[in-house]
């Protein structure tokens, strides 16, 4: 199966292994990048990425250019993909954790009719009842049951 991974930025790293994971078992994965570019053209970690962005304002339209674009090459990957697989995790105290990029990507999936799976179980949060709405099929943290 050709699975798109959506999560935080957050869990790059356990993105990072849960493809490798996922390739052992045969699937084809893709994930958001691990660099990028920043204002210069200079690598740049995603990590440090999303670091500078959370304290840029409005007027550092580099940083805002950079996440229209990861925005839409993973809107890209969602649409390449049979499934997507959401990596929520805990986060900002948060079980379950699914943040508005990921929500958007969930949409998106709904959207072009495509499996959506949580790694854990849906979170309780402002928008629980849109997750719900998208009926997700949760692996309760075991991948082998992908279908």
């Amino acid at each position: 199966m050709k699975i798109t991974i959506c999560g935080s930025i957050a869990f790059q790293d356990e993105m990072n292994k849960l493809k490798e994971e996922l390739e052992k078992q045969g699937h084809e994965v893709k994930i958001p990048p691990n660099t990028m570019k920043d204002e210069q053209g200079n690598p740049l970690s995603v990590q440090d990425y999303y670091t500078i962005r959370k304290s840029a304002d409005a007027s550092e339209e580099w940083v805002w250019d950079k996440k229209e674009e990861a925005m839409m090459r993973h809107f890209e990957k969602v649409d390449w993909c049979d499934a997507i697989l959401v990596l929520n995790k805990e986060k900002n105290g948060i079980l379950g954790y699914v943040g508005a990029n990921t929500l958007m990507e969930m949409g998106l999936a709904l959207y072009l009719d495509k499996p959506i799976y949580l790694l854990h179980p849906v979170p309780t949060m402002s928008y629980t009842e849109e997750i719900l709405g998208m009926k997700p099929i949760v692996l309760d943290g075991d991948i082998r049951k992908l279908a």
